[in-house]
């Protein structure tokens, strides 16, 4: 029987064995992904890896870059997607924190298109801006990749349980991020300090969680992995011989807690993976694609590792996240208490009400609506699940910056050289006024003040009043009564103007506009030895105004096309009833940018005028020549000609540009225009005649801190004299 016994059971034995076998569960594998800015990338490389080997990540925790990348992985997207979303992201918006244009108001583009420095001013205090960025960009750019997760609050619920951590920079704690919206926690763990300002996520002032944990490792082990796959892309410790400034020697004594924890915890990492990044850093977001080569490398260097770990009899083979339509059905729309907005002024910036279907584009161009108004030094929303659509959930935080202090630089060959101060003030009567009083220091002393009440899509109100003068060799022709001379003169230009206005804006573009003018102008040239006063008049007039502007960049224009037309009726005047009778002024300038190809671009414009009545006066008389100067009543640039040296009471121009940007934000282009001006054109048909005047430039221009910095030379075939003309800063 005994015998029988062990006979038995040494056959039993292996079928028992392989039985255990068959019911032992498969180790779990976490992934770590650490933070390093763009030298994140390699995380890419290394999932490209992973898949291709037949990896099964069933845990993924990360910090800053590695909580992005790990936080898309978990909700679905491959690598392959992930790497197509860095090759379409435009970083420099990122870092910038963007906002189009076109979400942006008359005013606000303004404010972005002539002032080179803008700093908060409290208490008669200067501030300093809180950061580069308030990661809105970032922001919207990470809600529209989570779409479709938006309604998961756990993330373990995601396709594979995800954690990320963040800095609590008010209490320096670390906060865990396992629930809530995950485009939040991914957008507050990558939050570099000093690049961009943290944010408010329950609470807690959140910053990028690299600063404590840059390798949450132990969360990943609380999850449940047995086996960790790690990857590490900090920097390590600088030489002596490379600590040779602050911002480095900063970085090293910030750097030094984290180089220590990374080596206990690389030696709790089953398999480790250090790619080779030490030549890039944390904003080489151009080097992607070398950066992501880095990871497959190191990868590859441990692939023995990594195909000990892959199930032989079914290797896993990660699908393709499939992207739905972005559209939305927006039942509600849920907004904070606000003390200062109203509730129909934040749907009236977001452009769609309750009820509305739209794209997340539409939604974005909505938050960027909010965001440019300036009024709101954070902007964030998520979404909750309302039957088979989407509440819209919006936090605004109101700016306690009701003021600013801003300045600007120009040179011209007009107004010459000058600085711009200025101060801007918001709710300075009214909950919704704007007061801008600008001060022009330099050759020319002038100024700039408008009050604006700011009713978004009904009716606004505002009064503007300016100043303008200039010293400038002129033909006599051009600004007096004597048609016949062609010497120049010397003349002291001065105009006082001051508006009242009624407007509305459409769309954030459409702009129209009526109102009422008090002018005096004072012109008086030395060289006239016999009456050197030319002019020394008031005037009274009505004013009308259509404008639509959908350009993506003011001076260098991508895309996009502009209008403006301008009606205005001389009433009343004190000049003498020999010279005076009312008349009008129709104007309108139209013009289109478009992109051909890669970073060429054609921008084609056309501009007409004219007046009407039986005594037109000179010095209102539409007046063409030079470049780089701010466009006054009715002086026109017109290259192959001096400053203003050409003038007519009716004109028709046209201007063809070529614009190449051979390297970011430096342009070489080539501009030709052409025009017939004289008195009365449009009575007889030589408006349609060959043009009268021609003028060409070629031009370098490179986009800077304080505006466009261009400069052109210019000739015409009709006069001997060419022109070399310098603009810097933007203009005003």
């Amino acid at each position: 029987m005994l015998v029988f016994l062990s006979f038995f059971s040494f056959f039993l034995f292996p079928f028992s064995s392989k039985a255990q076998d068959r019911t032992k569960k498969p180790p779990k594998i976490g992934l770590v992904l650490s933070g390093g800015g763009a030298k994140g990338f390699a995380h890419i490389g290394v999932l490209n890896v992973l898949e291709d080997a037949g990896v099964k990540i069933d845990y993924i925790g990360g910090t800053s870059m590695g909580a992005v990348i790990g936080g898309l992985y978990a909700m679905g997207y491959n690598a392959k997607q992930i790497d197509s979303i860095i090759d379409q992201t435009n970083f420099s918006n990122v870092i910038n924190d963007y906002i189009p244009r076109s979400s942006k108001n008359f005013y606000e583009k303004r404010n972005d298109e002539l002032y080179a420095l803008t700093l908060p001013f409290n208490k008669f205090k200067i501030g300093a801006p809180e950061a580069l960025s308030k990661g809105m960009y970032n922001f919207n750019l990470l809600s529209r990749l989570t779409l479709p997760v938006r309604h998961v609050r756990d993330f373990n619920e995601l396709p594979t349980p995800f954690v990320c951590v963040g800095t609590n920079i008010a209490v320096g704690e670390q906060v865990v991020f396992d629930k809530g919206i995950l485009a939040q926690a991914i957008t507050g763990s990558s939050s570099l300090p000093s690049i961009f300002a943290p944010i408010v996520i329950n609470d807690n002032l959140i910053i990028d969680g690299g600063v404590l944990n840059n390798y949450p490792i132990d969360e990943v082990r609380k999850m449940g992995a047995d086996i960790i796959i790690g990857v590490d892309v900090q920097s390590g410790l600088l030489g002596k011989d490379e600590l040779r400034s602050a911002s480095k020697i900063f970085f090293q004594i910030t750097n030094l807690q984290m180089i220590e924890r990374m080596k206990v915890n690389a030696n709790q990492t089953e398999v480790y993976i250090k790619p080779d990044v030490k030549n890039y850093g944390v904003v080489t977001f151009d080097k992607a694609a070398e950066i992501i080569k880095k990871g497959e490398d190191a990868t590859f260097a441990v692939y023995e590792k990594i195909d000990a770990l892959v199930d032989k009899t079914s290797p896993y083979h990660k699908p393709k996240l499939k992207v739905d339509s972005d559209s939305l059905t927006i039942v509600d729309i849920k907004i904070n208490e606000l003390k200062n907005y109203s509730r129909d002024y934040i749907i009236g910036k977001l452009n769609f009400k309750p009820g509305s279907k739209i794209s997340f584009h539409d939604l974005e161009t909505g938050i960027n609506n909010l965001n440019a108004t300036q009024n709101f030094s954070a902007v964030s929303y998520y979404f909750d699940k309302n039957g088979a659509h989407d509440d819209l959930i919006l936090t605004l935080t109101e700016s306690p910056v009701t003021t600013n202090l801003k300045f600007g630089l120009h040179y011209d060959g007009l107004y010459k050289s000058a600085i711009l101060a200025n101060i801007t003030n918001k709710k300075t009567f009214f909950k919704n006024d704007f007061l801008s009083a600008d001060l022009v220091l330099g050759d020319n002393i002038r100024y700039y003040f408008d009050y604006y009440i700011d009713n978004g899509f009904q009716l606004s109100y505002g009064f503007k009043s300016q100043l303008h003068q200039f010293n400038k060799n002129v033909p006599v022709s051009v600004i007096t009564y004597n048609t016949e001379g062609t010497n120049a003169i010397n003349i002291d230009y001065l105009d006082w103007s001051n508006q009242l206005y009624i407007q509305s804006v459409f769309a954030q573009k459409f702009l129209i506009g009526v109102g009422a003018e008090f002018e005096y102008l004072d012109i008086s040239s030395e060289t006239l030895e016999l009456d050197p006063v030319i002019t020394k008049s008031n005037y009274f007039s009505l004013f009308g105004y259509i404008k639509y502007d959908s350009y993506d960049n003011k001076y260098f224009p991508k895309k996009g096309w502009y209008f403006s037309g301008n009606p205005q009726f001389y009433m009343f005047s004190s000049e003498s009833s020999a010279h005076f009778e009312p008349f009008s002024i129709l104007s309108a300038e139209a013009g289109i940018a478009k992109t051909v190809f890669r970073n060429a671009t054609i921008k084609l414009q056309a501009e007409a005028g004219a007046s009407i009545g039986n005594k037109t006066l000179p010095y209102f008389d539409f007046m063409l020549g030079g470049y780089g100067y701010n466009n006054t009543n009715n002086f026109k640039y017109f290259y192959g000609y001096d400053f203003l040296s050409i003038s007519g009471n009716s004109y028709l121009e046209a201007t063809l540009t070529l614009d190449y940007e051979i390297f970011k934000k430096n342009h070489l282009n080539f501009s030709a225009n052409y025009a017939n001006l004289g008195d009365d054109l449009y009575n007889s048909l030589d408006w349609i005649s060959l043009p009268k005047y021609s003028g060409y430039a070629l031009g370098y221009g490179l986009e800077t801190v304080i505006g466009p910095v261009e400069v052109k030379y210019s000739w015409s075939p009709e006069i001997a004299n060419s022109y070399l003309w310098f603009s810097v800063g933007f203009i005003f």
